[in-house]
């Protein structure tokens, strides 16, 4: 702490950070300890962010993060979203292909950010909205890889007519940024990717990540 911060925001901020950490809520007494502080100075805490709608308490008295958290969630996608778009431009000119910008949501991959080559004759429509299994399509499969090797640069996913025939993608996880859990990606009707294409998606990636640390 400096003299420049705030102790009971940052404990406030400590308390939805661990409640959104576990699945079953923590009580009074297991905050305290892991907070370092008095049940006395969790109790305030609890019904200040309670009085926003950030926490909850079940009958049994453990907290749980409330659904106003979901009203603070919203605005997260608008604000990638403007963060990503230089370089998602940047990429679908240079490749030629269009370019997206996906985003965990729940069990599935959405499309928060696409952008579409402006000289191509031809490529292939992909909408923001657009969502699908994490399994499926080189968005979601270079997601999972970033959670399979946590410490390692996984580098690009390539996959062939998973989400749409004829189609060919290439992704690349954002890495780095806390909160956030995505990729970027490109999509275009070939039969092979060009080699090029993974490494610039690996670039397009890493300056995301940089706008959005």
């Amino acid at each position: 702490m400096t003299a420049e911060t705030s102790q009971t925001l940052d404990r406030g901020l400590r308390v939805l950070k661990l409640l959104a950490d576990t699945d079953h809520g923590l009580t009074v007494t297991e905050l305290s300890v892991r907070l370092g502080v008095n049940r006395t100075v969790v109790y305030r805490l609890l019904a200040t962010l309670e009085q926003h709608a950030l926490i909850r308490r079940d009958l049994g008295g453990r907290a749980r993060v409330g659904l106003g958290v979901l009203g603070l969630g919203r605005q997260v996608h608008p604000l990638v979203r403007e963060a990503a778009m230089p370089a998602l431009r940047s990429l679908a000119e240079d490749i030629g292909a269009t370019a997206h910008l996906t985003l965990v949501d729940g069990a599935d991959a959405l499309a928060v950010a696409v952008v579409e080559p402006t000289w191509t004759d031809y490529h292939v429509a992909y909408r923001a909205g657009f969502r699908h299994a994490l399994d499926r399509g080189a968005a979601g499969k270079a997601i999972l890889a970033a959670r399979q090797h946590p410490m390692a640069d996984p580098g690009y996913t390539l996959t062939h007519g998973e989400l749409e025939a004829g189609a060919c993608g290439a992704a690349a996880p954002l890495l780095g940024v806390t909160g956030v859990e995505g990729s970027v990606g490109v999509v275009m009707l070939a039969d092979v990717v060009p080699e090029r294409v993974g490494t610039r998606v690996v670039e397009a990636a890493r300056e995301v990540a940089e706008a959005l640390r």
